[in-house]
């Protein structure tokens, strides 16, 4: 059951809601009647973000919803209530004190989404009625961040790279686009040597697969999803709990799809490449080893100073492929690091750009959409700590300081000083509930970075 419904004529039973804060709470109380006005002093309610009163009607029914909220984030305002609230129909009251019903309805639906594969859902979200308008504009999104968060969340015996590329040729077959892959040693004849030495241990052969769409005379496009179906760590193995949620690995991939599919979906004019290396990185007796000097596609030779830095050594071929195409613009998508984490926390993404004017486009866009983002500087001094005396520089090295500003260093390595380039280190994951953004798998960036391209290429 879709948690939002078109607005139609005919008599339906529809409750309004109404957002409130402590700045509107006069107004609001001043629109009630004696009997509702007492019930809100006998309940003392205060519209704190959240806090919900239900105002009832002569015969014991819902006759109108105030819900305490914070202006600054209208996504969370109506994030909670599906679940919260008895199942029915509801709408947004004329008098909410936040007036983007765009947001406020993709908020409630963002709020509605279960993860339900392998159980069976308690009950239906509660429905909010909404406009065409409103449906047709936050639809796309709404779909687009579903598909990130089922991906994510999909344990990895159903989700290894032969299911990511099943993923993206569903996209293709809708959209009339074509598909590429390379499997196994095609990786090594086709020249991606790193991507095969990450994957190679694996059971499930690693695979580079490209989604191509668009007119050759659009300009060039080209998204790039980190796709580490799941992360032992390699040799260099991960401790039990840092282990635990790497089915979440291949987050990355899973924003590279979804912001595909919104690409080719509004018809935006590009001509699109998406590249998403699959692996997993395993251990078995051919496991890349620390130590081992490999050959990029670049050209460049990398030391494996650690096998659990990965995934900028299955990024680093795909980004050399895609600077062989010369696009506009390359956008890669990662969970790359921890470090990330340790310097932004779970709910804001790490961007890295090579052009300001980017970064001042694409933040602009994540303000305007409830979509967080912080930049982070690709401070160039901090390349000594990836060098190597074997090989031209290494995948890691011995100081945990700026882990994620080093590791987008490496990945600059690969791009020319001519190519604009944005990296997004993500960590596509909720660790608790919070309204609007259930625990498990998440989208963060995708409708910045939407909205950002929609109007670079518009």
């Amino acid at each position: 059951m879709s948690p939002l419904i078109e607005r139609k004529s005919g008599k339906r039973i529809v409750i309004p809601i109404e957002t409130v804060d402590m700045a509107g709470m006069p107004a609001a109380e001043g629109r009630l009647d004696a009997v509702h006005r007492q019930w809100l002093i006998s309940t003392a309610f205060r519209p704190t973000p959240g806090a919900i009163l239900v105002l009832p009607d002569a015969s014991g029914a819902i006759a109108r919803i105030l819900v305490g909220v914070d202006r600054a984030d209208p996504i969370a305002a109506l994030g909670s209530l599906p679940s919260r609230l008895p199942e029915g129909l509801y709408e947004l009251a004329a008098e909410s004190v936040i007036e983007d019903r765009d947001l406020l309805a993709l908020g409630w639906a963002l709020g509605a989404y279960r993860f339900d594969r392998y159980r069976a859902r308690a009950r239906p979200p509660a429905q909010l009625v909404v406009d065409a308008a409103t449906l047709r504009s936050v639809q796309p999104v709404i779909d687009a961040t579903t598909q990130v968060r089922d991906l994510v969340n999909t344990p990895t015996e159903d989700m290894g790279p032969e299911h990511l590329a099943a993923a993206i040729r569903a996209h293709a077959e809708e959209h009339k686009a074509k598909v590429q892959e390379w499997v196994g040693d095609e990786l090594l004849a086709a020249n991606f040597p790193t991507i095969h030495a990450v994957g190679r241990a694996s059971h499930r052969a690693p695979r580079m697969i490209e989604l191509t769409w668009g007119k050759n005379s659009n300009p060039k496009l080209v998204i790039i999803g980190k796709g580490v179906c799941f992360d032992t760590g390699g040799l260099d193995i991960k401790p039990s709990d840092g282990m635990r949620w790497m089915k979440k690995d291949m987050g990355g991939a899973a924003h590279a799809i979804a912001l595909a599919g919104l690409v080719m979906q509004a018809r935006l004019p590009v001509r699109l490449t998406l590249l998403v290396p699959a692996v997993e990185n395993a251990i078995a007796g051919n496991a890349m080893r620390p130590g081992d000097v490999i050959k990029t596609r670049a050209g460049h030779t990398v030391e494996v100073d650690n096998t659990d830095a990965e995934g900028r050594l299955v990024l680093c071929d795909a980004i050399a492929y895609a600077v062989e195409q010369a696009p506009d613009l390359i956008i890669d998508f990662a969970t790359l690091t921890g470090a990330a984490r340790v310097a932004l926390g779970p709910e804001l993404p790490a961007l890295f750009t090579n052009r300001d004017q980017l970064a001042d486009h694409v933040i602009g866009s994540a303000e305007l959409v409830g979509d967080p983002l912080w930049r982070l500087p690709l401070w160039r001094p901090y390349r000594r700590m990836l060098e190597s005396y074997v090989a031209d520089f290494a995948n890691a090295g011995p100081s945990r300081h700026a882990g994620a500003v080093t590791a987008a260093l490496y990945l600059e390595r690969f791009i020319p000083e001519t190519q604009n380039w944005m990296h997004l280190d993500t960590y596509s994951w909720n660790d608790t509930d919070r309204p609007a953004h259930p625990r498990g798998g998440e989208a963060q960036g995708l409708r910045a970075f939407y909205r950002f391209l929609s109007e670079r290429y518009s």
